[in-house]
């Protein structure tokens, strides 16, 4: 009984906390990853959790480069829709989605990423913008992060090229990680074996 109260007043205070107005899009519309988003067979929305996580928990492996810190940043966009309201995550606990929610926010914020634009234009954008970082090609990249979704291209570069620790960002792909560590170990355990954690939709 304790941990259902305690989850309900976590869920009840981060509601409270997401306080920047409604986007103009639904954030339940689909979205997906590319299918450059993971090499081989692997579960990308299982391979987006392990590295958003590492990635904002540790920042400076980041330092001076941008296509990785842009692929990142698409990941946790993608993780806060599909975590929340991908049929294949109900195991997890439902404050991690709100949480990831308030970490797009955050990094929109510091990236100067509109926060009305629908996350799927975000997600093409930024792996696209980061296929051109790798090419060697910053001005394609410019072109591609275009208003008005990128207010200013340069800035976002510049940005993405420096990431700082964003708390918010930090502590939902910590979290994140975390239940689908625990959340493996729970199907492992029923399936009579091993296996690490549940796979995303795409």
């Amino acid at each position: 009984m304790r941990a259902v109260v305690f989850r309900a007043a976590a869920l009840l205070a981060l509601l409270a906390g997401a306080c920047t107005p409604g986007p103009n899009y639904s954030p339940r519309d689909w979205v997906s990853l590319p299918p450059d988003a993971v090499v081989g067979a692997g579960d990308p929305t299982r391979s987006a959790i392990l590295n958003t996580a590492y990635a904002f928990g540790t920042p400076a492996s980041l330092a001076g480069r941008p296509a990785e810190a842009a692929v990142a940043a698409a990941q946790l966009d993608y993780l806060a829709s599909e975590i929340t309201f991908g049929p294949r995550w109900r195991e997890f606990d439902p404050t991690i989605g709100l949480l990831l929610q308030r970490a797009r926010a955050e990094v929109r914020d510091y990236l100067g990423i509109s926060q009305e634009a629908a996350p799927q234009v975000v997600i093409d954008s930024l792996y696209g913008a980061s296929r051109a970082l790798r090419a060697n090609d910053r001005t394609a990249a410019e072109r591609i992060m275009s208003p008005p979704v990128f207010p200013n291209a340069q800035l976002t570069l510049a940005r993405l090229t420096a990431m700082p620790l964003l708390p918010i960002a930090n502590q939902a792909t910590a979290r994140a990680a975390q239940e689908l560590d625990r959340v493996g170990r729970i199907d492992g355990r029923s399936r009579g074996g091993g296996g690490g954690g549940s796979g995303g939709r795409g």
